[in-house]
C-alpha cells in the first residue's frame, strides 16, 4: 500500500510580496513566513531603536534599503515606514486603516 498524498496547492495563495510607496519610491516588503515569524518575535519582545533596525534589515532587501537610505528620513519617519511594513505583513488591515 502506498503513502497517502494530499495536494494542498489549491489552498495556498503564492501571493507576491506587498509594496510600500513613499513619494515616488516603491519598496518591496519581504512577507515570507520565516521573516514574518522573526518580526513577530521582535515586536513581542522589544520596540527599541535597535529592534526597529533589526526589523528594517529583515523586511527590506538590500536594494530597497539603499532606496530608503537615500531618502534621508528623520528617525520618526523611518520608524513609521518600518512599522507600516510590519503592520502590512502581520496585521489584517492596510497601514493607516482603522
Amino acid at each position: 500500500m502506498g503513502k497517502k498524498v494530499v495536494d494542498i496547492t489549491e489552498k495556498l495563495s503564492f501571493a507576491e510580496n506587498p509594496m510600500l510607496k513613499v513619494k515616488n519610491v516603491s519598496v518591496e516588503i519581504k512577507s515570507d513566513a520565516a521573516t514574518v515569524l522573526k518580526i513577530m518575535g521582535i515586536v513581542s519582545e522589544d520596540t527599541s531603536a535597535k529592534a526597529v533596525l533589526q526589523m528594517y534589515e529583515l523586511i527590506f532587501e538590500e536594494k530597497d534599503r539603499e532606496k530608503i537610505d537615500k531618502m534621508k528620513l528623520q528617525f520618526k519617519d523611518f520608524q513609521t515606514l518600518v512599522m507600516a511594513a510590519v503592520e502590512l505583513i502581520i496585521g489584517d488591515e492596510e497601514p493607516g486603516e482603522q
